[in-house]
């Protein structure tokens, strides 16, 4: 039997010490697992393949790994903290590794801030770079606030409303990446040859 699942890249978008952010990617993650339309891979940026001396798609080889989870993927959920009112380099670095593997795939944004916004103003500051990528971004996002708060011991929100924001991004995710799945299968475009 075929499998229908659909594959949902988590990445974790920073390589800071005692990031807060991954409390929330490993929640999301978890998250995804409960879904019996998804399964999950992970990506965490501490793994990209950087030497200091080149830069985007030149070292797309050297990280294989993360471009052939982008391959495999049929959409993607960006967790990443809000630095200065902006995302971590890392996380750029990152995503400018590949191009065309991100092409009509979904992705879905998790802002995460020690302030009371939630990294509202990263998610906005990353909506032009992921389209400028060619993912679709779907319009339901989650946001975190006071991170070091918002979360457990065991990683569980302390607002029990977390779980219906996360399910409900969760949802319109699946929905997208679905229909630009059947989409890249089945409508001809010079992305997908």
């Amino acid at each position: 039997m075929m499998n229908n699942k659909l594959n949902i890249v988590v990445v974790l978008g920073t390589t800071r010490e005692g990031r807060q952010s991954e409390t929330a990617a490993k929640y999301v993650a978890e998250r995804v697992t409960r879904r019996p339309d998804m399964e999950v891979t992970f990506f965490d940026v501490r793994d990209l393949v950087y030497d200091g001396m080149d830069e985007g798609e030149q070292i797309k080889e050297q990280n294989a790994a993360w471009r052939d989870m982008v391959i495999a993927a049929d959409g993607l959920v960006i967790v990443t903290p809000e630095y200065n009112h902006g995302y971590p380099g890392s996380l750029k670095l990152a995503l400018d590794t590949l191009l065309k593997e991100y092409i009509h795939k979904a992705v879905a944004l998790v802002g995460v801030s020690s302030g009371g916004l939630g990294g509202a103003r990263v998610v906005e500051l990353l909506i032009p770079v992921v389209r400028e990528l060619g993912l679709v971004v779907t319009f339901t996002s989650l946001y975190v606030s006071k991170s070091k708060e918002a979360f457990d011991a065991d990683g569980n929100p302390t607002d029990p409303a977390m779980d219906e924001q996360a399910d409900a991004m969760l949802e319109e995710l699946a929905w997208m990446a679905r229909v630009l799945k059947w989409g890249r299968a089945n409508v001809p475009s010079r992305y997908h040859e």
